[in-house]
C-alpha cells in the first residue's frame, strides 16, 4: 500500500508540532505545504514525518519536526531579512528559511550534501539561496553579517565568531551544552556588545563538526 504523504504531513503538523506549542500560522502552513519527504534520503522516506531524528550520512541527522517547528517560530523571520544557516544537511530547513526570508546563505562541510541540496532546490525553483561549502570552525567566514543565524549542529558553548555574524537586532538559534540534556537557545543581539539569551527547551543534537571540546590534561 502506498503512503499518503499529504495525510502524513498533516498529521505531523497537528499531532506533533502544534501540541509542542508551535502556534504561528505561517510556520504551521509552511510545514504542511513544503514537502519534507522530498528532502529525506530515499531509504528513509517513509520516516519523513516520524517524531525522530533521521540519519543523513556522515553521522549527521535531520532534526525532529517538533524541534524544527519551535526553531522557526522562535526566530520570527521577516520577509526583508537575510539568514545564515550553518549546516545545510538535507536542505529541508534551508528550503523553509527560503520561504520566510529575503535571502539565505547556507554553508555545509560535506560537498555531497551541498550537491544534493542544490539539485533539490533547483527542482523546487527556489532561487534565493546561496550554497557554500566550508568549515565554520576552521576558517570559513561569511562575506557579511546577517539578521538571523541558524546552527543545525550542537556546541558545548557558543563560539565567539558566531556572535560577530549577527547584525544588531538580529537573532541566533543554537543548541548548546552536554548530551543528553542540551539547551536550545534563542540569542538576540541587542546592540554591538549586549545579548539576551532565552532558553527554549531541552533537546539532544549531534555536535557541529570540529566543535568538540578539547580534552583537558592534568600536569
Amino acid at each position: 500500500m502506498s503512503m499518503n504523504f499529504d495525510r502524513a504531513r498533516h498529521n505531523m503538523v497537528e499531532q506533533q508540532v502544534r501540541p509542542w506549542e508551535v502556534l504561528d500560522s505561517s510556520v504551521l502552513g509552511l510545514l504542511e505545504t513544503l514537502h519534507r519527504e522530498d528532502f529525506v534520503p530515499v531509504r528513509h522516506r517513509k520516516l519523513a514525518f516520524a517524531d525522530m531524528c533521521i540519519p543523513l550520512g556522515h553521522d549527521q541527522v535531520m532534526m525532529k519536526p517538533v524541534v524544527e517547528g519551535r526553531m522557526l517560530q522562535s526566530l520570527a523571520i521577516q520577509p526583508d531579512e537575510t539568514v545564515l544557516e550553518i549546516g545545510t544537511g538535507s536542505g529541508w530547513i534551508t528550503a523553509c528559511l527560503s520561504r520566510l526570508a529575503k535571502r539565505v546563505v547556507s554553508v555545509e562541510l560535506f560537498e555531497d550534501f551541498s550537491a544534493a541540496v542544490a539539485r533539490s532546490l533547483k527542482e523546487k525553483e527556489i532561487e534565493n539561496v546561496e550554497l557554500e561549502t566550508g568549515d565554520v570552525m576552521r576558517g570559513w567566514q561569511p562575506e557579511q553579517a546577517h539578521d538571523v543565524l541558524v546552527v543545525t549542529g550542537s556546541v558545548e558553548a557558543i563560539p565567539e565568531q558566531f556572535r560577530g555574524w549577527v547584525n544588531p537586532g538580529g537573532r541566533m538559534f543554537i543548541v548548546q551544552g552536554q548530551a543528553p540534556a542540551m539547551e536550545a537557545t534563542l540569542c538576540t543581539r541587542l546592540n554591538v556588545s549586549d545579548w539576551r539569551e532565552e532558553s527554549l527547551f531541552e533537546t539532544d543534537l549531534p555536535r557541529l563538526i570540529h566543535a568538540e571540546a578539547l580534552p583537558e590534561f592534568e600536569f
